[in-house]
């Protein structure tokens, strides 16, 4: 699941008003919740079935008559970023609930080495942060933007085609390694059956029993093969509104050469699409291309990127600054990474190279939102007006 943050605008409500507070901890089997309403309170522990989402609604009356607060009273809720994603929280903002899904990586914990660590012991710290995010303090923790649910239909297909890319790419090595431990090298091609029969090993023998492994590697391969084709195709018949942020985007990216359409959907659908992003730096961290220096009495040195954003998209920008790099030559940003890493050693590029693309996403984002286009880059058709 996808772990994104962005700033929480709302202002703190009234500290006079009584607000219950609810944090849960989610299992595979049982749920937590834990109730209160407000600092140095000893919480109200229960547990649900997983998924009860009913006796969660019975919980919440019945902490309101336990704790003798009025049924009228808000519930403000939160849980933890993870598997179960966002339904549960639409389930409660239906029902009347202030919900806030937090980014578990951004909640701070206690140093020491051996530290105790249960399900009723993180929902007090739940439920305390809670209570101080509801009195203003909005460092706490990172609030997790959550998307509607066009929004998060229109990732499925391009993550559903990475993640095919990644088997095919799994399968091709295991094809190859398989091959490699008996001394065969062959070119994994559509003829690949027929080069396989007429392999053989070193004395002249042909492939021993590997070779029902390695077909039926190459059955998962061809299958694969099959998927892409048709996950490739049902992308070419998605027909971008114009109207909408998102195919705004992916009707303009691709103007630039070295742009591809899954690049541009990609970047529409993760990020462009439905967030509202202020600056430079808030797009930065949104896919994790920021530094994270380190800077203690007389340490101080730079850990490289934060990582903490969207894998998706990093993984892609990154694809997308090779790319650039070779079909935008004459571009400002290349000619930027060629004078400061181009001569430099194999990893000094590969540093360059995440460098250029956070460069890029913000040259793209410029792009489209201010029609601004990249110093030097060649345009293939007109970029429509924005």
């Amino acid at each position: 699941m996808m772990t994104t943050t962005c700033r929480h605008e709302s202002t703190a409500p009234s500290t006079t008003t009584i607000t219950l507070l609810l944090a849960f901890e989610l299992g595979e089997r049982r749920w937590k919740l834990g109730f209160t309403t407000g600092l140095g309170q000893r919480p109200r522990i229960r547990s649900v079935p997983a998924g009860a989402v009913d006796q969660v609604l019975e919980e919440i009356a019945r902490a309101k008559r336990r704790l003798k607060v009025s049924e009228e009273t808000a519930v403000m809720s939160c849980y933890e970023a993870g598997r179960d994603g966002f339904w549960l929280h639409r389930y409660l903002v239906a029902h009347g609930v202030t919900n806030h899904v937090v980014d578990s990586s951004s909640i701070e914990v206690n140093r020491r080495a051996r530290r105790a660590k249960t399900d009723k012991l993180d929902l007090a710290g739940l439920l305390n942060l809670l209570a101080r995010y509801l009195i203003g303090d909005r460092r706490v923790w990172r609030v997790v933007r959550v998307p509607s649910v066009a929004e998060e239909d229109a990732r499925q297909l391009h993550r559903t085609w990475e993640s095919v890319q990644q088997d095919r790419s799994r399968l091709l090595c295991r094809l190859q390694g398989l091959l490699v431990t008996q001394g065969v090298r062959l070119r994994i091609g559509d003829d690949f059956l027929q080069r396989l029969d007429g392999a053989r090993l070193w004395d002249g023998r042909a492939v021993p029993g590997l070779k029902h492994r390695v077909q039926r590697a190459w059955a998962q391969l061809v299958l694969v093969n099959t998927q892409l084709e048709e996950l490739e195709a049902a992308r070419t018949t998605l027909v971008p509104d114009h109207e909408t942020a998102t195919g705004r985007y992916v009707e303009v990216l691709p103007t630039l050469r070295g742009i591809g359409p899954i690049g541009a959907w990609v970047l529409a659908t993760e990020i462009f699409g439905w967030r509202e992003i202020r600056n430079r730096r808030e797009l930065g961290a949104l896919v994790g291309l920021v530094p994270a220096p380190y800077q203690s009495g007389d340490t101080d040195h730079d850990q490289g990127i934060t990582r903490a954003g969207n894998k998706h998209v990093r993984r892609l920008m990154v694809q997308l600054a090779w790319s650039w790099v070779h079909y935008q030559q004459a571009s400002a940003l290349t000619r930027w990474y060629q004078g400061r890493f181009g001569s430099g050693s194999k990893r000094v590029r590969r540093i360059g190279i995440v460098a250029l693309a956070r460069k890029l996403l913000i040259a793209l984002w410029r792009y489209v939102e201010q029609g601004e286009i990249p110093e030097g880059a060649i345009v293939k058709t007109p970029a429509p007006a924005v």
